[in-house]
């Protein structure tokens, strides 16, 4: 005997290890789809199990997960939602040896077992993170989340874009920045660096109350909205690019500052990709770096003729001749009302 087990659509390729008693094998829904095709065509059909050993590097990876918390940033949609994504699909962890949230308690448990979600890639990025912080004593967590988000992959072992879960291009929605390369983080040349201070006009224009503001901020001293200069949540220093159009024929600027980390005499050009249909300009666009620590100033100019049906993507990278530091672009259409709701995952198709 022998046991089968398809995988749900939403699970598109990904398959989640399951202790079985029974010779198994567990295929993804396209795959199950085929079997179903084959059994419903075949009066005598047959099967067998052929165990080829350990295959690497297949399927494509790294391709996002189903579960994988999405944007657009519900309340804030001048900042990209998600920031980064990491490994989070069948990770071998280790797990408490008498409670678990599956099984029941027993006088064995095991000490290891393969899990997935978003509670595996969270611990992957806060390692690196941490790793970050020792390498780098000295750098700000902005500092940190800038490394980690300007180093990212945005493909994946075929070197294709990464895809969604139905074999899409996955959008910046469901990537962020893309997918975190911690050798590549240690050294990102440049950082958009950000103290605790500087959020508090950015939440200030987010419309909290003024209570709602000083509680965030403690044990920072309280602040009184009003009496403060808000800030466009698209001139955050923030290591994404977000703006929203509202109009047809708009002309929006962002600003942003980056802190040199890297070499200390070095000359970064702009090289920026975006659609035909927007036109994207960058002043100055070359930035020259005289010293460590040194920060320098720079605005995106987005010009478009309509207001886009849809989110646009591209993206902006400061080019050294030994770093590339990269920001993902996201052109909003201004819809003069908030997004309520995440992006959910798409289906896989057979």
């Amino acid at each position: 005997f022998g046991m089968i087990v398809v995988a749900p659509a939403v699970f598109g390729p990904v398959i989640v290890p399951r202790p079985h008693v029974l010779p198994t094998v567990q295929v993804p829904y396209a795959v199950g789809q085929k079997i179903k095709a084959y059994l419903e065509a075949e009066s005598s059909p047959t099967a067998n199990f052929i165990f080829k050993g350990t295959l690497f590097d297949t399927p494509r990876s790294p391709t996002m997960a189903p579960f994988s918390s999405r944007g657009p940033n519900v309340k804030s949609r001048g900042i990209l939602k998600p920031d980064i994504i990491g490994p989070g699909v069948n990770v071998l962890a280790g797990v408490p040896g008498v409670v678990d949230i599956v099984l029941q308690p027993k006088e064995v448990m095991p000490k290891f077992d393969i899990k997935s979600g978003t509670s595996m890639s969270c611990p992957h990025l806060a390692g690196i993170a941490a790793l970050l912080k020792n390498a780098h004593p000295t750098w700000s967590p902005a500092s940190i989340k800038s490394a980690l988000m300007t180093t990212t992959e945005t493909t994946d072992n075929t070197k294709k874009p990464i895809a969604d879960v139905d074999g899409t291009q996955a959008t910046y929605f469901a990537t962020g920045a893309g997918h975190v390369n911690p050798k590549k983080a240690m050294d990102p040349g440049l950082v958009y660096n950000l103290t605790a201070a500087e959020y508090i006009p950015y939440l200030c224009g987010l419309k909290y109350t003024d209570q709602q503001v000083n509680s965030i901020i403690h044990p920072e001293p309280p602040v009184t909205c009003d009496k403060l200069r808000k800030l466009d949540q698209k001139d955050l220093n923030y290591p994404s690019i977000t703006v929203v159009v509202d109009k047809a024929d708009s002309v929006v600027n962002a600003s942003r500052a980056v802190t040199n980390v890297g070499v200390a005499s070095s000359t970064y050009d702009v090289e920026v990709e975006v659609p035909k249909s927007v036109t994207v300009e960058v002043h100055p666009p070359k930035l020259t770096f005289k010293a460590l620590e040194e920060v320098l100033n720079y605005t995106v100019t987005v010009k478009t003729a309509a207001v886009p049906d849809g989110a646009i993507e591209g993206q902006l990278k400061w080019v050294s001749s030994k770093h590339i530091v990269r920001s993902p672009i996201l052109i909003l259409p201004g819809t003069g009302e908030e997004d309520t709701t995440e992006a959910a995952a798409p289906s896989a198709q057979p």
